[in-house]
């Protein structure tokens, strides 16, 4: 990976680490699990090209960034973050990409606060559209197994073994036949194994399942998400092979979105669709936020 640029900027009380690349208008990239900042490695220099100033932080508690110290993860914090990024960072408004988690985060900022988020673009996870796929899709629920798991203290034992070969099955089965960089998986797993990030990584979903490690005080913003419509224009790109997050979840979604919605799926894509195929991802972004 070519070597970005590396700040740090306080936001919502934690210290988040950022990478980035470019100036011009402010284009935020929310990473997913189990991954770093390091997973927009191909979309920082592709924006910064295209004229705007690229910064993937590391979302919280993944180190660099601070752990989140009331051991809160829920959806309405991660969101609250993407906006106190945006004004640390000096930005009024951003277009907000996310991955995975940082899906979630980014969907969340722009039903919050809309007139900050120009534009939303969602991989791999698109607002909505599991809807209560937990519930009666069983595809799904095979495909979810590893929620379930975390919420168990095997999890927290059985997930570094053998040097996070858990980590790395997880990749191999989510974007299947993608042979995926070395180097970055190294990267991801001397990030997990570092003082308190599994933990921080695997309470993001203890957080989804137990609304007892919910702030009270963020409930009423907890509770539009997913019910609420995103009023801003989005681009949701999924890939065809994803084997965490089935693509269908991305259809029938529009209703939500009401100042519009452009979905793509990509054919030979998987779950970390962006790290495989960047330049397809690249060239649809870049489409999106040039109106074109």
């Amino acid at each position: 990976m070519q070597p970005f640029k590396q700040g740090k900027v306080t936001a919502n009380g934690l210290e988040f680490t950022f990478l980035e690349q470019g100036e011009g208008p402010l284009v935020l990239c929310m990473h997913g699990f189990p991954d770093t900042a390091r997973s927009f490695r191909h979309q920082l220099p592709a924006l910064a090209q295209a004229g705007y100033r690229a910064v993937a932080p590391f979302m919280r508690g993944y180190a660099p960034t601070a752990a989140a110290a009331n051991g809160n993860y829920q959806t309405a914090a991660l969101g609250q973050d993407v906006l106190a990024l945006i004004e640390a960072l000096g930005a009024q408004q951003a277009v907000v990409i996310g991955h995975d988690w940082g899906s979630t985060a980014a969907s969340a900022a722009a039903l919050f606060a809309p007139e900050k988020v120009s534009k939303l673009i969602t991989l791999a996870l698109p607002y909505g559209g599991m809807g209560t796929a937990l519930l009666n899709n069983w595809a799904q629920q095979k495909r979810s197994w590893y929620i379930f798991f975390f919420q168990t203290a095997l999890a927290d034992l059985a997930v570094p073994l053998e040097d996070f070969a858990f980590i790395e099955r997880l990749w191999r089965d989510w974007s299947p036949g993608w042979d995926f960089p070395a180097e970055e998986m190294r990267a991801l797993k001397q990030t997990l194994a570092q003082p308190g990030v599994l933990a921080a990584a695997l309470g993001y979903y203890r957080c989804t399942m137990n609304p007892e490690r919910h702030d009270p005080l963020l409930a009423p913003l907890q509770a539009r998400i997913g019910r609420e419509p995103i009023q801003v224009p989005t681009l949701n790109i999924h890939g065809a092979l994803d084997g965490c997050i089935g693509a269908e979840f991305s259809q029938n979604i529009d209703a939500l979105f009401p100042a519009g919605l452009t979905n793509r799926v990509i054919a030979d894509g998987g779950h970390f669709l962006h790290q495989e195929q960047p330049e397809q991802v690249n060239r649809l972004i870049l489409d999106f936020l040039q109106g074109t």
